[in-house]
């Protein structure tokens, strides 16, 4: 019988991983020599004819040894990579070497945090760094009260005696998603459960569409879709909404569109919010982070009001895909998750002091996403990430300069966060789409496109903290070199 091979974990793991990574590293090195710019060029069918070559028989009789080396410079070769400073299509960010690395660990100790005993020192981890963040977004909750109820997790003095029915400092939650789909669908999902199944999402024209669809899932009524003239929701339009329409309402407001970066009036939002008895969701998967900033951070004043937050630190986070949050203001609104598999959370292995795990998300296998964002928030720490977000913010600026400046091309508007939304000037909307399809057909620039004013613009979101100013003078000229006279 032969040997099988060696893992990853254990005491064979550290022996058996240090070749393997040399060779990842070196083909990672390899593909991109041979790729050459920040995208493989030829466009989709001769991408996906080099893989198809590269890869040969994707199920041999026989193994192949070589085979880490072979796909790993093929997926490369193939790729869009973020950290070349012209790809900056989407939302989509180059990692930090750190938060990778760290990811290499979860994926070695695979935990699952489904269960304590997958997981012990890992759900810990959770527990410690979701509730610091969730303290970034709602900072007062510590001031807050909610009553003692049996199996609540609240920190309480340990000298205090706390009976049911006392009130309880209740610090804010937040839980680990795969990102902003799926932290929007759990906030709908809360709201639901927290005010029935009547309730009536509110959002912007300018709203993620993982919203609405997110309502739809859920079998609630149809969305009420406010006008965005300017790209932000409309406080005027909102508040004739909310006295028109009937039942509860859940009014989802944006920081950080994924057309333009915009940051819907999240304090007016509020304040509506609040006079009229509607629960508050911020979708602030891009524009989060921004409370890492001093200089930016007051672009959200308002967000401590909402009830649920969505955040997305594989975007202006600049972690590995993927790793998203939910925060809560009241924890209590948690209770609607709670699941009991005999399997996994017996109740007297609760009532021993296992914790329960089932409720933080709807997933059931998840792996440790938290270690990479811990391993970044203490590395950095809330300087380090503020002035990543200074950094890309700033070149943001530079770039619009740039396109102002220009002749040939027409700006929309000043970026907020780190988008610039752009054009060839007296383009079609047919030329401005051709020009965007011949850049990426030769590999030479990444942009994504956004309709806006009624218009198809080019879009560049700046992500990598190590672009510099001649990047963008570079960006520029290629656009124009790509653009039919």
């Amino acid at each position: 019988m032969s040997t099988p091979p060696p893992l990853a974990s254990g005491s064979q793991g550290p022996g058996a991983l240090r070749p393997l990574l040399g060779t990842v590293l070196d083909a990672l090195d390899e593909g991109r020599r041979a790729r050459g710019g920040p995208m493989p060029a030829g466009g989709p069918d001769a991408v996906a004819a080099r893989l198809a070559d590269a890869v040969g028989d994707v199920l041999p009789d026989h193994g192949d040894p070589d085979a880490l080396h072979t796909l790993v410079r093929a997926l490369a070769e193939g790729a869009a990579d973020p950290a070349e400073p012209l790809c900056v299509a989407h939302l989509h960010c180059p990692p930090l070497a750190v938060a990778t690395a760290a990811d290499l660990a979860a994926s070695v100790l695979n935990p699952s945090l489904d269960s304590w005993d997958q997981a012990p020192a890992a759900s810990a981890l959770e527990a410690l760094v979701t509730r610091a963040l969730a303290a970034e977004v709602h900072p007062g909750r510590q001031g807050g009260h909610a009553r003692a109820t049996p199996g609540a997790t609240v920190p309480i003095p340990s000298d205090a005696r706390i009976t049911p029915g006392d009130t309880v400092p209740t610090p804010g939650d937040a839980l680990v998603t795969t990102g902003g789909t799926e932290a929007n669908q759990l906030a709908l999902l809360l709201a639901r459960e927290t005010c029935g199944g009547g309730v009536r999402l509110v959002c912007g024209a300018n709203a993620h569409h993982s919203l609405t669809r997110a309502a739809w899932l859920l079998g609630l009524p149809d969305p009420v879709v406010v006008p965005a003239p300017a790209g932000t929701l409309d406080p005027a339009a909102l508040d004739g909404a909310l006295k028109s329409v009937t039942g509860p309402h859940l009014v989802a407001a944006t920081a950080g569109t994924t057309d333009a970066g915009l940051i819907d009036p999240l304090g007016e939002i509020a304040g509506l919010c609040r006079a009229h008895g509607a629960r508050l969701h911020v979708d602030a998967a891009y524009g989060g982070p921004l409370l890492f900033s001093d200089r930016r951070r007051s672009l959200l004043d308002g967000l401590a009001a909402a009830h649920t937050v969505t955040l997305d630190l594989h975007k202006l986070g600049w972690q590995p895909v993927a790793v998203g949050l939910l925060a809560v203001r009241d924890p209590g609104d948690l209770a609607a998750l709670h699941q009991q598999a005999d399997y996994l959370n017996a109740d007297d292995d609760t009532e021993a002091g296992l914790p329960d795990l089932l409720g933080r998300s709807l997933r059931t296998t998840r792996r440790p996403d938290i270690l990479k964002v811990a391993v970044t928030l203490r590395t950095l720490g809330r300087a380090g990430l503020g002035a990543l977000v200074d950094q890309v913010c700033d070149r943001a600026q530079e770039f619009a300069d740039l396109v102002a400046a220009h002749p040939a091309f027409e700006l929309y508007g000043r970026p907020v966060i780190s988008t610039v939304l752009f054009r060839p000037a007296h383009a079609t909307d047919e030329a401005v789409a051709v020009v965007r399809r011949r850049l990426l057909t030769d590999g030479r620039a990444v942009l994504g496109r956004a309709r806006a004013d009624g218009r198809v613009w080019l879009k560049a979101t700046l992500l990598n903290p190590h672009t510099r100013p001649e990047d963008l003078a570079a960006l520029l000229r290629t656009v124009e070199g790509h653009t039919a006279p």
